[in-house]
């Protein structure tokens, strides 16, 4: 496999400069993210179901950037969009930082949400576009292990800083996402395929009407509305869990930065096995398989107590993330035509971000409404039912998604490419 690494067409220059930029960014991400819900709450004095709204917020202006972010992907190319995503991301975080009036807040809330992601799908589709199917999922793999390995890293430096001046979270984030744009601006080149000969190319307004063709794809959006519960549960773990370890169980945020580093090193150190162990499986089996575990998880946070305990239920969560994530990434960039790649991995990331809108705001309302550990039912169930329809759609479609082994996808890959 570390041949494959070296091998400039199984693994080229691009990936790699994509993944250096994806763990310095993802640093500073990190150093903020696990305490923003915490910062939020007891900055400005919210209750659980004012922290919901204002993700919620966020969420959706988010999924409208992302899904602005996929079109321009495709007509603009990959380059260019994650560089501007980049740049305000930085910019955003200094200003939510030094914002004190909560009204002035969300307005904000709303502008970042909706450009702060807009170069997600670009990256994604960089990634289609530039590694051969037979090694999606393992590059989706080390992705996910290079933003482990910052989120091993992050947190602790974040828990430094919050317990002197929350400010420092914002500061840092955002000198570590301008460090970032550079490294794009010098060393990330275009990679976004040549439109085939003698094809008119699309203005911007049919490019974004092109929108249409996904949501016609049964298949797809039958895997993306799946998708979208199952993500509701693993939304938890961001945004409700603090809040729960600090107010139910009487933890301080020390103990939910261990849970988090707990999660992201058992990523670093298994996701690129685990990948590669199940690679030859199902794809829809297999998130099936990484939902079931979501659902047991999460559902054991509303039967029991203690450090211990919840570290046992983050090891089975995090078991289940390091199937469904990179397997769902690989399974919807294998479903995209190559002229719509960054416009399905649009479609793809709203699975995730239009969750954390609606997931948090819920969680909020059975929270203040009825009783946090009901959270933690709701989650199981719903998880059970990802199962079932992973494994209905399965039953449906599944023969039409069998993975094809190495030997298959690299003769392939010769008679695509010559160069090869």
């Amino acid at each position: 496999m570390l041949k494959a690494f070296r091998n400039p067409t199984e693994f080229p220059r691009p990936f790699w400069v994509l993944m250096l930029g994806t763990f310095i960014d993802h640093i500073g991400a990190f150093m903020l993210l696990p305490f923003f819900a915490l910062y939020i709450t007891q900055h400005f004095g919210l209750s659980m179901t004012g922290l919901g709204g204002i993700l919620f917020v966020f969420a959706v202006s988010g999924t409208i950037g992302g899904f602005l972010g996929g079109a321009l992907a495709d007509k603009f190319g990959r380059r260019s969009i994650i560089l501007f995503g980049i740049l305000f991301s930085g910019a955003s975080s200094l200003l939510m930082g030094f914002i004190d009036s909560l009204v002035i807040f969300i307005v904000i809330v709303m502008v970042v949400g909706l450009l702060q992601d807009i170069g997600g799908p670009a990256q994604s589709a960089l990634v289609a576009d530039v590694l051969p199917q037979h090694r999606q999922s393992e590059g989706f793999a080390i992705w996910r292990v290079v933003v482990n390995i910052s989120a091993v890293i992050g947190p602790l430096i974040g828990g430094i800083l919050a317990a002197n001046n929350f400010r420092l979270l914002f500061i840092g984030d955002a000198l570590l996402s301008f460090l970032t744009a550079v490294i794009v601006f010098l060393a990330l080149p275009e990679t976004k395929p040549k439109p085939v000969e003698g094809q008119a190319p699309q203005s911007l307004l049919q490019t974004a009407i092109g929108y249409r063709k996904i949501l016609a794809d049964k298949v797809f959006m039958a895997f993306i509305i799946i998708a979208i519960l199952s993500v509701m549960v693993y939304a938890q773990m961001n945004t409700t869990l603090p809040v729960f370890l600090r107010d139910i169980h009487n933890m301080p945020p020390e103990s939910y930065s261990y849970l988090i580093a707990l999660n992201a090193t058992m990523v670093v150190l298994m996701q690129f096995w685990i990948t590669r162990k199940l690679r030859a499986y199902p794809p829809l089996l297999l998130l099936a398989l990484g939902v079931f575990f979501l659902a047991v998880g999460f559902g054991m946070y509303g039967f029991g107590g203690g450090l211990l305990y919840f570290a046992a239920g983050m090891v089975i969560i995090t078991i289940g993330e390091m199937v469904i994530a990179p397997t769902g990434q690989a399974l919807a960039a294998r479903m995209a035509p190559e002229e719509m790649r960054g416009r399905y991995m649009a479609m793809f990331a709203f699975s995730w971000a239009f969750p954390f809108a609606i997931g948090p705001l819920a969680a909020g309302l059975i929270t203040d409404r009825v009783n946090f550990n009901w959270v933690w039912y709701a989650a199981g169930l719903t998880g059970l039912v990802c199962t079932a329809g992973y494994l209905l759609l399965h039953a449906r479609v599944g023969r039409r998604l069998k993975p094809a082994n190495d030997a298959q996808q690299s003769a392939a890959t010769a008679v695509e490419s010559p160069t090869s």
